[in-house]
């Protein structure tokens, strides 16, 4: 079964629930060949998946290389493509070793340089279109803007809003790993969407707060990242990580009790935290990041495994969820 598709807010831009976030793909923590990132797309293309992700800083360039090299030849209006801005990378000529400090084992072509100035910001998604080789970007987020916040309210968004209004994007969004900034932007601005990540999860539903109740009732679409929280709700056991840190004992211990749970209902603890956010109103997708096509398979498969309501119950019973947590409805 395909995911679904939803509308990005106010924006006449669709993102299918289930999006490929291409991080991995710019090699992350680890290399991937040309040949295994193309698959990796591939396997997406055909489980449904018509959202991908992708930013200047993974990879220094070469997630959107990669990325706009695999959707080449596929309709052009049939797929949503989203990029960052924030960071331009400035070549390195001379430079030496890789970018592993980054994060990305890629050799060190480029450096990374903050800028949410509007010249900045245009001159980030020209070359953003050249790297993916497209004529419009669907998806533009100020990426992490968290020591930037007023530069990219006051010069970075406006940049956004003329580049949308010249046709070069369709939507506007603001992507980071905390909530309070992010309903910031939420209040004071007119984006359409914006990518949470790591703050909408099993473990961690401090997005619920605040942000959002104002999403719903502002119509501002919400992409939930990180539904693992880095690797703890993929599969919980001693070292494994939360928010890419060794997980503390007492988060591990509250994940192997939802394993548990999720056990006893024949369902598999990656499909329960893939389809958690979605039982809110205000979240349109969940954005995996996959690195080979068996990965994108298996995600798009949890994402369709069925999720009984009573499962949802324990979990608030248990005291696992808040008991006013909305949660996915059961279908068929």
């Amino acid at each position: 079964m395909s995911p679904r598709h939803n509308r990005l807010g106010r924006s006449a831009v669709r993102v299918s629930e289930l999006a490929f976030g291409a991080a991995a793909i710019g090699n992350l923590f680890t290399e991937v060949s040309d040949a295994q990132a193309e698959a990796a797309v591939a396997a997406a293309w055909e489980a449904g998946v018509r959202y991908f992700d992708t930013a200047p800083h993974y990879g220094l360039g070469l997630s959107e290389r990669r990325l706009g090299a695999a959707l080449r030849g596929r309709p052009r209006h049939e797929f949503t493509v989203s990029t960052k801005v924030g960071r331009v990378l400035d070549p390195a000529p001379g430079a030496q070793g890789d970018d592993l400090a980054h994060g990305f084992a890629v050799p060190v072509t480029h450096r990374r340089r903050w800028d949410f100035s509007a010249r900045g910001v245009r001159r980030s998604i020209e070359e953003s279109l050249n790297r993916l080789d497209l004529g419009w970007i669907d998806i533009a987020y100020l990426h992490d803007p968290d020591n930037h916040a007023d530069q990219a309210l006051d010069e970075a968004y406006p940049e956004l809003e003329r580049l949308r209004a010249e046709g070069i994007l369709g939507a506007i969004g603001v992507g980071m790993n905390q909530a309070e900034l992010l309903t910031r932007f939420i209040r004071e601005t007119d984006i359409d969407a914006v990518l949470l990540a790591g703050r909408y999860s099993l473990l961690d539903q401090r997005g619920l707060t605040e942000l959002l109740p104002l999403a719903a009732e502002r119509g501002v679409a919400v992409v939930v990242g990180g539904v693992f929280n880095s690797g703890l709700l993929a599969d919980p056991k001693p070292g494994a990580t939360f928010d890419y840190a060794t997980a503390p004992d007492e988060l591990l211990n509250r994940a192997l009790r939802l394993k548990a749970v999720c056990e006893r209902h024949g369902v598999p603890l990656r499909a329960a935290a893939l389809r958690f956010p979605l039982g809110h109103p205000a979240v349109v997708g969940v954005l995996v990041g996959a690195r080979s096509a068996a990965e994108v398979r298996d995600a798009a498969a949890m994402l369709n495994h069925r999720m009984p309501d009573a499962l949802w119950g324990e979990l608030k019973e248990r005291g696992l969820l808040p008991a006013d947590v909305p949660t996915p409805r059961e279908e068929g």
